[in-house]
């Protein structure tokens, strides 16, 4: 699979991502033309795919930087609390004048807490609307 990728100037070269051979190990290449080339496992591979995955959610994600505070009723899938741990909205479930909302960390841990519908939470990041 071949795909371009463009620079902060807007200069593009092509990523190229390949099983290894059927025979040895178990091996994904990896090309970033005129940069580097490097193999690795299939499971490396599937980090390397999740840790993309992770940055190009943050970065659509990603808003004026300004923290900004919300009632805990508009909280929406995505938004980002504000402190020094990362906590992520997964799940916001209203039942009148209560707002259950499951949060991640960035470790991968997951709980739910209840908040009054008209609690102010603070957010470092918030979700961008659907265009």
């Amino acid at each position: 699979m071949s795909i371009e990728i463009r620079d902060s100037e807007g200069r593009g070269t092509a990523l190229e991502v390949a099983p290894g051979p059927p025979e040895g190990p178990l091996q994904v290449g990896i090309r970033i033309e005129g940069v580097s080339s490097w193999s690795c496992s299939p499971a490396a591979a599937r980090e390397l795919a999740a840790a993309l995955v992770a940055a190009a959610t943050e970065a659509e994600h990603a808003g004026t930087g300004e923290p900004v505070t919300v009632e805990a009723r508009e909280l929406r899938r995505g938004d980002v609390r504000e402190g020094d741990r990362l906590m992520t909205v997964e799940a916001v479930r209203t039942d009148g004048a209560n707002v259950q909302v499951t949060w991640t960390s960035g470790g991968g841990r997951s709980w739910s807490q209840m908040y009054g519908a008209d609690a102010a939470i603070r957010l470092r990041r918030r979700l961008r609307p659907e265009s």
